[in-house]
């Protein structure tokens, strides 16, 4: 229900409170103490001084000049009679019954003295020897002014605290909205992206390396992403209708001449025609939404044991049914874990891509390499010219426009065969030849569990 601000300040609020009150606490105990012990000292001092004087007068001690309104001096005798004392308790009993032997300190703490009023004292009682016999002096210090210095201390600290408290809140609400602000720039610019068509717009990054400049640095980069993404998908809509228009502008053209010359056409070859250009179709949409899922959950494999040499033998005799003049084979029996479907279809894209660029020549060989099972196509063609390796792999893009396009490519072939390799934990990358093309799927042996190489060989024939 709280806002950021609100919390922060709350919660910084409330820690300088505890620690604040134990803070105060503490110094008012501090300083009572040491008060306590300051007058304690004084106490000790003056039944020193005393005790050194009635060691040398004994009984005939004279105190007239000592004590006073906060303090009282007594000695007092072995049978517990007072024989001198301080003008404000002459004619008291002794203040308390204390008889340290000789040479001895004994303080204690009382509220009952002649002139106490309910206040406090702190008493020393010492003892000494004196011509006359075995002494006590006892000396008592009020502790009415460290009980009003404390009043004084903690009527101060009562009054500031809360407005200490205020003061941390109040500054504490003020900077986190400062701190803030960059985030909520960061809100507003963000909110103000409307549509596809503003993604280029960025957030403002502030300054210094810290968690809010890297936040808009990381916004900033999925608005690259996302625009990135959104333009890839116009493309891809752009270039999927173009690819949609060439057949069913073929088809059009097919029945308009038919049409219009309904008694020359060949209507078998115009029917053969259509039926091409509705496979084309079909090869498309296929294609398209393949890469759909792809993109937007991954394919979906059914991994099982797979014989890439049974995978090679089958397609090279698809390939020399096609009427590739030369398929050349060489698979020793290798065994990995995949999707039996999947991977004929990267393979079938690849040799489709072989075929068509190839002038008579279509190789296709597997491998181990470590524990990679590596499957390449080469063909003898003119070959990829280095700066189009990459491009190659990019949806819809062929190298040569009216040959690709008239032997029935659309330019996903790769894509997906490269798509398809990513999803088993393995890549499709373009080797160099001298001569032609060599496109290498590489494949892990272990994915779930791998069984490697089988034991037994057997040649393919060519």
């Amino acid at each position: 229900m709280w806002g950021v601000r609100v919390r922060t300040a709350a919660a910084a609020t409330l820690a300088v409170a505890v620690v604040l009150a134990i803070a105060s606490i503490a110094f008012v105990l501090l300083q009572r103490h040491q008060l306590e012990a300051s007058l304690t000292d004084v106490a000790r001092q003056q039944a020193t001084d005393v005790a050194r004087q009635a060691a040398r007068e004994g009984t005939s001690v004279d105190l007239v000049a000592g004590g006073g309104e906060q303090s009282l001096v007594q000695v007092v005798n072995a049978a517990g009679r007072v024989i001198a004392a301080s003008p404000s308790v002459e004619g008291e009993p002794p203040v308390v019954k204390l008889a340290p032997p000789p040479g001895r300190i004994v303080t204690v703490n009382s509220t009952t003295l002649p002139i106490s009023e309910g206040n406090q004292f702190v008493v020393v009682a010492r003892g000494t020897n004196s011509p006359d016999g075995q002494l006590v002096v006892l000396v008592a210090q009020s502790l009415e002014a460290v009980q009003e210095s404390t009043s004084v201390v903690s009527s101060l600290l009562a009054f500031g605290y809360p407005v200490l408290l205020l003061v941390v809140a109040l500054t504490s609400y003020w900077l986190t909205g400062r701190a803030l602000a960059p985030v909520e720039a960061i809100r507003r610019r963000v909110a103000s992206i409307e549509g596809t068509a503003e993604l280029s717009a960025r957030v403002p990054v502030p300054g210094g390396n810290d968690e809010l400049s890297r936040l808009a640095e990381t916004m900033n980069s999925m608005l690259i992403r996302l625009q990135a993404g959104s333009e890839a998908q116009r493309r891809f809509i752009g270039d999927a209708s173009h690819e949609l228009r060439s057949p069913l502008a073929t088809i059009r053209a097919v029945h308009e001449v038919g049409a219009l010359h309904p008694e020359s056409a060949d209507w078998p070859q115009l029917t053969h025609e259509v039926l091409e250009e509705l496979g084309r179709i079909d090869r498309l949409v296929s294609d398209m939404l393949l890469l759909a899922r792809a993109d937007e959950h991954g394919l979906t494999l059914r991994v099982e044991d797979v014989d890439l040499d049974d995978l090679v033998a089958a397609e090279a005799v698809r390939l020399q049914r096609a009427g590739v003049p030369q398929v050349v084979v060489s698979a020793p029996p290798l065994r990995i874990r995949g999707d039996r479907h999947q991977l004929a279809r990267a393979l079938r894209n690849l040799s489709d891509n072989a075929a068509r660029h190839a002038r008579s020549r279509v190789e296709l060989r597997t491998h181990v390499e470590g524990r990679t099972a590596v499957l390449e196509v080469l063909d003898d063609g003119m070959g990829i010219r280095a700066a189009d390796r990459d491009r190659v792999f990019e949806r819809f893009v062929r190298l040569d426009q009216s040959r690709a396009r008239d032997s029935g490519g659309t330019g996903l072939g790769l894509p997906i065969a490269r798509q398809i390799a990513q999803a088993h934990g393995g890549e499709l990358v373009l080797r160099h030849t001298d001569v032609g093309a060599c496109f290498a799927l590489t494949l892990p042996l272990d994915l779930g569990r791998g069984l490697g190489v089988r034991p037994s060989a057997r040649a393919h024939p060519t």
